[in-house]
């Protein structure tokens, strides 16, 4: 089925205990469409950049089944970009630039072939362009929404209006208790369920994650790795992982929403590993099914 992501595409400088990248690529959008593209190949893709970003870059994403004709290049300008340094923890990290450039002036019309489209990863962004965007679909199956704290300081009432609308809502620990003002994550989610989503998963980073859906509560792990280079883009490639599985199968159970959260945990634990998308864009199949095997290993046990 076909499955649209909106959010950034942009450049980011990384610096990390274990080493420094200079204007690598990223954004949300970025990550996301890689990571689904691992089980879907029927993506479509809504960003902004300027002309300096790589045109190699939208090939490698054309490639793998992604439609770039919702990419708008503007001459003259400068794509989104981000400077982070990370902690020795890697939980933590300081901003060290945001330049909005192209992203400033973000007004998403959406190609008239992308709004029948039926699974929708809103990439975090202001509410504003995620209501946008919500007002251009014609009848999507499922619309998983990601956000940030910083939306909940800044915009509530519009984010609040943009929760209402949404299925799926992933955010993190700290995120649900600011939103909830819940600090017990099961309290936490209820509160959050009668804004709307019916489907809410808590991102607990190196702790895994945990999916909440009507008193139910499912709970994956994240796979412990010797190594994580660089966290910039786990939580956008475990949304991308979630939901291009459920495009795949076109199943959105309950059931299936716990299958569809290990592989997102399977796609992120390879996007660590490497700084950028470098790990994205070196999998095959056979590297995910031993990935995923190893999470069936973690988790397996008899009474």
């Amino acid at each position: 089925m076909s499955l649209l992501t909106i959010g950034t595409v942009a450049f980011d400088t990384i610096e990390t205990p274990f080493g420094r990248a200079e204007r690598v690529v990223g954004g949300a959008c970025t990550y996301i469409s890689w990571a689904a593209s691992y089980y879907t190949n029927n993506i479509n893709l809504v960003s902004i950049v300027g002309d300096d970003f790589p045109d190699d870059e939208i090939k490698a994403l054309e490639a793998r089944g992604v439609d770039m004709s919702g990419l708008e290049i503007v001459e003259g300008k400068k794509s989104f970009f981000w400077e982070g340094k990370y902690h020795e923890n890697m939980n933590q990290r300081d901003t060290i630039a945001t330049d909005l450039n192209v992203l400033a002036d973000f007004d998403p019309d959406l190609p008239e072939s992308f709004r029948d489209s039926k699974y929708i990863m809103l990439g975090n962004l202001t509410p504003e362009i995620q209501i946008k965007v919500l007002d251009q679909l014609k009848n999507p199956k499922l619309v998983v929404m990601d956000t940030m704290n910083f939306w909940m300081d800044i915009a509530m009432d519009s984010l609040k209006k943009a929760i209402s609308r949404v299925d799926v809502l992933t955010i993190n620990d700290e995120e649900a208790r600011q939103l909830s003002g819940e600090y017990s994550l099961v309290n936490a989610a209820a509160k959050i369920h009668e804004m709307g989503p019916a489907y809410l998963i808590i991102k607990k980073g190196e702790h895994g994650a945990l999916l909440f859906h009507q008193g139910n509560i499912f709970s994956a792990p994240a796979l412990p790795l010797a190594r994580v280079n660089d966290p910039t883009g786990a939580g956008d490639s475990f949304a991308g992982g979630f939901i291009g599985h459920l495009a795949k199968t076109d199943d959105i159970s309950f059931e299936n929403m716990k299958r569809a959260i290990i592989m997102g945990s399977v796609t992120a634990s390879f996007c660590v590993e490497e700084f950028s998308i470098g790990k994205l864009k070196s999998l095959n199949d056979d590297d995910i099914k031993r990935r995923v095997e190893a999470f069936k290993a973690l988790v397996s046990f008899d009474l």
